[in-house]
Parts: structure tokens; sequence; C-alpha cells
């Protein structure tokens, strides 16, 4: 699973990769300047990862893991080839989450390609190139989905209806996330994999002075985007990237507290993120080590086991589970034992968020 930061140029996007991966992205005050995507691998930040070490005691920890992609910026004309147009809305399409970058800070210093600053606008931009790409896609699929519908194919009129139901609300610059759709249509608009349908957060990055709480840019934004069924999220990149260059825990404890914030924003956005994928944890521990494994939500046990290894999941027989809570509370597998809280659990059981689980298979 991996989120893209997109934005157009200039607002900010490679000083955040920056702060979340040590993949270094060129940082420059011009466009273009990232026209590969970067890829970082980032851990998420989860402070039960810390407390169950403290407990168990491993050899080494491992936690859970987001793949971001710095995407190059975008210009108007992109979904007709315009700057990096194309190559930008291929990349687009093949991550699974969308992280849009919003410039709510004024500095003379760095240009706008705009040439003023207006958050609302410049997400409005990359909207309609993002919805126009979508048109095509649904349209092309149209032409092929409505010979089926003429002829009394239910199966194509249905689809046909559904695709009609998209192509009408992107025409009134609707994106696709926004847009009510039945389980059973659901099915089909997966398959399209169309860019206004992929969640998004904005991410409004703002000056020092507007932390935590933000200004005028972040309020406009929220406004624009109260029907999206969307995400909203206040950080300073500048201010992080600071933070990022301290050595030590101390040193950025107090520049946090200067601040009046309780963590980095980048650790929000991270966990934020996550969420955005819809992925939850799952536990293992033991002397060797203690690690995070990511699964999505609504997971059962086997699929769990799977990601640990294939031939868990084939020979799945059984999950022993302990809640995190009753890991912490108890203090060991051992009392969680003693006091019955451990639990067996079969092929059926839904893994919940931060249980700590140790799978029996056979092969």
């Amino acid at each position: 699973m991996k989120a893209g930061i997109v934005g157009l140029p200039n607002v900010g996007k490679s000083t955040l990769f920056n702060c979340l991966s040590n993949a270094k992205a060129q940082s420059a005050n011009y466009p273009f300047c990232t026209i590969e995507p970067n890829v970082g691998v980032v851990n998420v930040p989860d402070p039960r990862l810390e407390a169950l070490e403290k407990i168990v005691k491993p050899e080494r920890v491992v936690p859970a893991t987001v793949e971001i992609v710095d995407i190059a910026g975008l210009v108007k004309g992109a979904s007709k080839g315009e700057g990096l147009g194309n190559k930008f809305l291929a990349n687009i399409r093949e991550t699974d989450a969308i992280i849009h970058v919003l410039r709510c800070f004024d500095d003379n210093n760095i240009t706008h390609v705009e040439g003023t600053v207006d958050p609302v606008r410049d997400k409005e931009i990359i909207d309609i190139e993002l919805q126009l790409k979508d048109l095509e896609t649904v349209e092309k699929r149209m032409e092929k989905v409505k010979r089926k519908a003429q002829t009394g194919d239910k199966e194509g009129k249905k689809e046909y209806e559904i695709l009609l139901k998209i192509k009408e609300n992107i025409e009134k610059s609707n994106s696709v996330r926004a847009i009510e759709f039945t389980d059973d249509e659901r099915k089909y608009v997966k398959d399209y994999q169309l860019l206004t349908d992929k969640p998004v957060l904005y991410l409004c990055n703002v000056d020092e002075g507007s932390l935590p709480d933000g200004n005028k840019y972040v309020e406009a934004v929220k406004e624009a985007i109260k029907d999206e069924n969307a995400g909203m999220l206040i950080l300073a990149a500048a201010t992080e990237a600071d933070i990022m260059e301290l050595d030590t825990h101390e040193e950025r404890k107090m520049f946090l507290d200067d601040l009046g914030l309780d963590e980095p924003g980048i650790n929000k956005l991270i966990r934020t993120v996550y969420k955005l994928l819809k992925q939850q944890t799952f536990f293992t521990a033991g002397p060797k080590e203690v690690r995070a494994w990511t699964i999505p939500i609504g997971a059962t046990a086997p699929q769990a086991a799977g990601v640990i290894h294939t031939d868990f999941e084939k020979g799945f027989i059984r999950a022993e589970v302990i809640s995190y809570d009753d890991y912490i509370k108890f203090g060991s597998e051992i009392k969680v034992k003693e006091a019955g809280k451990m639990r067996v659990e079969g092929k059926e059981y839904i893994v919940q968020n931060g249980d700590v689980m140790h799978f029996r298979f056979n092969v």
C-alpha cells in the first residue's frame, strides 16, 4: 500500500517528503525538481511497540511501514499532457491514497506558479485535471459498454447506468469519492481505478506562526472540502524540517513545547495516512523480536497469518490472541494465560487493532 504526495509546484511537497523519509528528494525553488517519483518507506510511529519492548525485551523491534511517493508538481493542462502531466497522472494511478499538499502561507521568497497564494484555487486546479482524466476514462468505458447495453444485456445496462452517474457528477465538478454508491455499484467503480475515487488527505502547509490551529487559508480549505468525504491536517513543513535537524530527543521536545505541540506533525501525518489506507496493526511478541504487522481493517486470522508467511495461511489451525490492553495490564504472556485472558480463535475471527497473536499451523 502506498500514498502519493501531490500538489502544485513549490507548495512544500519535497520538503515534506524529506521529513518523512530518509530518501532525500531534491528540494528547490523551481517547478519539476522532482521529475521521477521519489519513493520512501516510512516507519509508522506507534507507542504500543515501545511498551511491548519494555515487557518482552526482544533482540529487535520492527515497526509497521507505509510507502510514500513524492510525485512531480502538476500544472494546468496536465490531463492533456502539459508539463509532466501524463507522467504525473500515471504515477497517481499507481498509489492507493493521495496526500494533497496545499500552500497556506505567505512568503515573497518562494514563487507561486499561479502568482498568488490561494489554496482553494490550487486545490481546484488539481481537482479539475484529475476529474478530466477520470472523465476520459469513463467515456472510453461507456463506448465499450454501450453496445452491450443496447442489445439488452442486463449487466451491460447496469454498468452503463453507473458510468452515466459518474459522468454526470464529474461534469458538475464532483470528485468520484463524493458520490454515493450502493455496495453493488461500488464493485464496478473499484475496477475503473479512477483518480478522484482515491481517499485523500488535504495537508495545509502553514508557517510556524499558524501552528497548531491554522489561519485564514486553512479556514477557506476547511469550508471548500466540507462535503467531500476527505481528511485535513495542519502542518508546517519548514518547521518539521527544522525539528528533524535537531540531534537529541530532548532538543526536539523543547522545540515542540515552545510551539505548543505534543509531537512532530509528521508522526500524526504518518498515522493518518495509515488510517487513510484502511490499514491496522497486529503484533507478534517473542524474545527474538517484537514486530508490528500491517493488515487491512476487517482481515481474518488466516489472512493475518498469511502476512507473516503464506504457509501460515494455507495450514492455519488456530490463533492464540491477547488484546494489547491485557498484555500491558498483566505484564507478561504467562500472567495473561494465568488470568485466563488468552483467547483461542479460529478461521472466522476478525483481527482487532493491537491484537498480540501467535499462530498454530500445519503444512
